[in-house]
């Protein structure tokens, strides 16, 4: 009789369902056969169940075990089929029933001792499961939680293969995890506020600006003028993650490997990777292709300190992400896709020794090194950045003003607004940054004062047609953030101030 388990693998942060099937043949020398394309995390799975069942205090078949896993054309990659298999040689065996695998879809790690080890992409495989209409999931207790978000699927935790086991006979003592989806649980903690922030007004504009509308950012300043604390706090005053956004979010942080303390990730990804980082860390890939830094950071921000110390391979793959917010990462076997919808804070010194324009310290930079540095950040790429602005070291009276700035949730009100009227006009959580020309036409409407306005604009500062539409995409969000429906020349103007070019 054959014993038929359902299990799934990974393929980025996509979970595909896989059918492991278990025949007991009479004893040859080999005592475990697994075919079925597994990797090498798999194939050593057979001396993982072996030990497990032992310490389990159960035994192993006195047959040969024939283990297929199907589809046979997908690899199967990682350890997390070691449970499935183990249950279903007992199923085959008579320790359980072979019913009770079917409409159950199993995975999760085994120890020599039969403990469950934590898995990756607890929450994918939930959700592929509900979609395939499976009844119920068993996994570690470990990821029960964030497995417990797909409602209408009972996820069952278990820490042992012996609860398992028990579980599969019907033990009423192990229940279904409850997704907890009060308002309580939602509340993120980060731990800093722009209240802590002293001075630098226009630059905390211009994050509000870009938090409202989704916009990338560019400060340019001297070291210790603050650049780093005002990133730091820009999640602080994004709106807070809805149900899917914080489903996605735990998704890619939990096939990364990364998981959350207590069920979903509530709150905004922040992503500061070292310049010295490699284009895979922050673009995603590797031989099983893992989502990199930028992907990390969806529905968040990604903050690049020291931008043009960045390898220039690096920097030019964000253009593509930076534009179409997805990642796509290409392999002789597959293709798989990221998401990677993140406002990019991209941070830089005006010259190589950071002092330019410091009336105290002398800058000891070349004009020629300066024009280098500078070059490191392609103009393509500036292109894709909305808002560029300069952020000066703060004055002896503005260092010791005992009194902090504007509070984050103050800000973040306005910024909630401003999305709310961005969702109307375009509907879902599309923001500004997001428009397509299309759509800018008919949205941002130009009276003939501002029409006659972007005419000078754009023929003084030569712009490209690409940087022409995100003025016109900041001046919306500046003026959602007024509560105003139609872009004013004010709007138009300061938008335009965010474009001057901060570098040399």
């Amino acid at each position: 009789m054959i014993a038929k388990a359902h299990s799934a693998t990974l393929n980025g942060i996509e979970a595909l369902p896989i059918v492991i099937e278990i025949d007991l043949q009479p004893w040859r020398e080999i005592s475990m056969i697994i075919v079925g394309l597994a990797d090498q995390a798999v194939a050593e799975s057979k001396e993982r169940v072996r030990a497990a069942i032992k310490n389990s205090g159960l035994s192993m078949p006195k047959q040969t075990i024939m283990c297929n896993l199907a589809p046979g054309d997908i690899r199967k990659q990682g350890p997390w089929l070691d449970l499935p298999i183990a249950c279903a040689i007992l199923a085959c065996d008579g320790v359980c029933p072979i019913s009770e695998l079917e409409g159950t879809l199993i995975l999760g790690e085994l120890g020599l001792d039969g403990i469950l080890r934590p898995i990756d992409g607890a929450v994918s495989v939930a959700l592929m499961a509900l979609e395939k209409g499976f009844k119920r999931l068993i996994l570690p207790k470990a990821n029960a939680m964030e497995a417990a978000v797909a409602v209408g699927l009972d996820v069952y935790g278990v820490s042992t293969l012996l609860e398992a086991i028990e579980l599969l006979n019907g033990s009423p003592l192990i229940g279904p995890v409850i997704f907890d989806d009060s308002p309580e649980a939602r509340l993120p903690e980060y731990g800093v506020d722009f209240n802590d922030v002293k001075g630098q007004k226009h630059a905390v504009r211009a994050l509000e600006i870009a938090a409202a509308g989704g916009h990338n950012v560019l400060m340019v300043g001297p070291p210790g003028s603050g650049k780093t604390m005002l990133a730091r706090r820009l999640p602080t005053i994004l709106p807070p993650l809805s149900l899917e956004e914080s489903v996605a979010v735990t998704r890619i942080h939990s096939s990364a490997g990364q998981k959350a303390k207590d069920g979903l990730i509530w709150e905004r990804p922040f992503r500061s990777p070292h310049h010295s980082a490699s284009h895979a860390a922050i673009v995603g890939g590797g031989k099983n292709p893992k989502p990199g830094e930028i992907s990390m950071g969806h529905f968040g921000c990604l903050f690049m300190d020291e931008m043009p110390e960045f390898d220039r391979s690096v920097l030019e793959a964000l253009r593509q992400p930076l534009e179409d917010g997805v990642v796509t990462v290409a392999r002789v076997q597959n293709t798989v896709t990221f998401p990677a919808e993140c406002i990019l804070i991209g941070a830089m010194n005006p010259c190589p020794c950071g002092f330019r324009g410091l009336p105290e310290q002398k800058c000891v930079s070349t004009p020629a090194s300066c024009i280098k540095y500078a070059g490191k950040i392609s103009g393509p790429l500036l292109d894709r950045i909305d808002i560029h602005i300069e952020v000066p070291r703060l004055k002896p009276d503005e260092l010791l003003d005992k009194e902090g700035g504007e509070e984050s949730s103050a800000i973040r009100d306005r910024v909630v607004r401003a999305r709310a009227l961005q969702g109307k006009r375009l509907g879902g959580s599309r923001v500004n940054a997001k428009m397509t020309p299309r759509e800018i036409r008919e949205m941002v409407v130009l009276d003939a004062e501002c029409d006659q306005f972007m005419r000078q604009v754009a023929a003084r500062m030569n712009i490209s047609g690409r940087v022409f539409d995100r003025i016109l995409r900041v001046s919306r969000t500046i003026a959602d953030l007024d509560g105003s429906e139609q872009v004013k020349r004010n709007h138009i103007a300061e938008a335009v101030q965010y474009r001057e070019r901060v570098v040399v």
